[in-house]
């Protein structure tokens, strides 16, 4: 299993210092994001010159594009602003292909009007999940229509905060084209660290097979996302990786939630744990 790191631990001015950064660490694989041109991270256009640009700056340096980040709130209690977030998800769906990827990252939202990353009490309501499920329809409509695949990430503060309703919510959208990210820093509500090889054998006995994104990062405390690098807290990375070598996953596992000078540890950390 190969590590990746999302492009934007990496702040630089330009694309190519972003990528030669990625390089310099010795890693082949970015989660990118749009902000790393110059764009908001999901923009209202993607021109085509920018996009071959894009493709050829990761070529050059032998780096792959596993997937592109495509998050907005997806149960925003203002729906102009879901409708805003689907428009600008098409944006990003039609130039992935051109840019190099076919994966593009969501997150099922939450009610909280200001912080994506916030749970609301409203998140466990009927009309919360209707929401989503119409969401995520017209999500998995522009994917099959621009030939790639959606993932999200099962977390704790969001809609979709546990393995049970990530799998729940693919049985019910029912498409190929809707996938999983999985993080094993993010599954632990208040209370279940003392449960940890239980809820991680949980949430990969129920969305193993449908994985199609790795992610490495920590936690130091259960009922929020983890927030920390990898190595530096109390996720049991031997049975994460454990759990995940036995899925027919076979992409990168993407670090994130570090700083610049953690990346050479992080990565020390990982290809330790992988030998």
């Amino acid at each position: 299993m190969e590590i990746g790191i999302f492009s934007k631990t990496f702040p630089r001015k330009t694309l190519d210092a972003t990528l030669d950064a990625v390089r310099t660490h010795g890693l082949k694989y970015v989660q990118f994001n749009m902000a790393c041109v110059g764009l908001a991270p999901m923009p209202e256009e993607i021109h085509g010159g920018l996009r071959e640009r894009v493709r050829r700056a990761l070529a050059v340096r032998g780096l792959r594009m596993s997937a592109v980040s495509g998050t907005f709130n997806m149960i925003h209690p203002d729906v102009e602003k879901r409708q805003d977030g689907l428009r600008r998800l098409a944006v990003l769906a039609n130039a992935c292909r051109d840019m190099g990827t076919s994966t593009i990252t969501l997150c099922s939202g939450t009610r909280d009007p200001d912080d994506t990353w916030r749970r609301h009490r409203e998140n466990d309501s009927v009309e919360a999940w209707h929401d989503l499920v119409a969401a995520m329809r017209e999500a998995v409509r522009i994917a099959e229509q621009t030939d790639v695949t959606v993932a999200f990430e099962p977390e704790v503060a969001n809609v979709v905060d546990s393995a049970k309703k990530g799998r729940r919510l693919l049985d019910e959208i029912g498409s190929p084209r809707l996938k999983v990210v999985m993080d094993g820093a993010n599954l632990f509500h208040a209370s279940e660290l003392p449960r940890m090889r239980e809820v991680l054998d949980e949430a990969f006995d129920l969305l193993g097979k449908d994985i199609v994104l790795a992610h490495a990062k920590d936690l130091s405390r259960d009922g929020e996302a983890g927030h920390e690098a990898a190595g530096t807290g109390l996720l049991d990375y031997d049975h994460y990786l454990a759990l995940l070598r036995g899925t027919s996953y076979d992409g990168p596992l993407i670090l994130h939630a570090l700083t610049e000078a953690q990346v050479d540890s992080c990565v020390t950390f990982l290809r330790g744990k992988l030998v």
